[in-house]
């Protein structure tokens, strides 16, 4: 269960981190501090389908986001970035999901390749609904493609660390199963 606890802790701090904290400007690049968080949360969640099956990983998945709306609408973020946190979690968490299962490639690249797509799934959707003049209006239209790719370029970086990280792990304990 502590791959379920940080699972859903990374969300919920995900969250906080994003209300309390000011975007970070790299550049033309805005990215909101808990960005970071939403990369490891797909890299969370994978482990989570590895020990627990799709269909329960839904289950946790159902619960990550009613955590989420819970928490967004307890830090006071309008019904529009609820809802556009909730559409974009829906999309990018099935995708990852679906890919992730889908993959017949070792867990380390199919954590990389599923977290990508759902990273920018993520990125597209919140971005588009939830912060343009579509959504809440926080950013001009002309501000939405380096939205995106800021977002997308965090949450990249952190899949690719997580994936290194697992293919470290599992390359040593082969290892030891192959010593024994």
């Amino acid at each position: 269960m502590l791959r379920v606890f940080f699972y859903l802790i990374s969300i919920v701090t995900a969250n906080v981190i994003t209300a309390a904290m000011m975007p970070l400007e790299i550049g033309i690049f805005i990215i909101p501090m808990g960005t970071f968080l939403i990369g490891a949360t797909f890299i969370f969640r994978d482990l989570v389908q590895n020990k627990y099956g799709r269909a329960k990983t839904y289950l946790f998945i159902l619960t990550a986001l009613i955590l989420s709306g819970v928490v967004s609408s307890l830090l006071g973020d309008t019904l529009m970035i609820v809802a556009a946190s909730a559409l974009s979690f829906i999309i990018s968490e099935t995708a990852d999901t679906e890919i992730y299962t889908r993959l017949k490639l070792p867990i380390a690249w199919r954590v990389f390749y599923s977290g990508i797509v759902g990273g920018l799934l993520d990125s597209v959707v919140f971005v588009i609904v939830g912060l343009s003049p579509l959504g809440a209006g926080f950013i001009p239209w002309g501000a939405v493609p380096a939205a995106i790719t800021g977002q997308v370029i965090a949450k990249t970086v952190i899949q690719l660390i997580g994936a290194l990280a697992l293919n470290q792990v599992y390359v040593m304990r082969a290892r030891r199963v192959t010593a024994s």
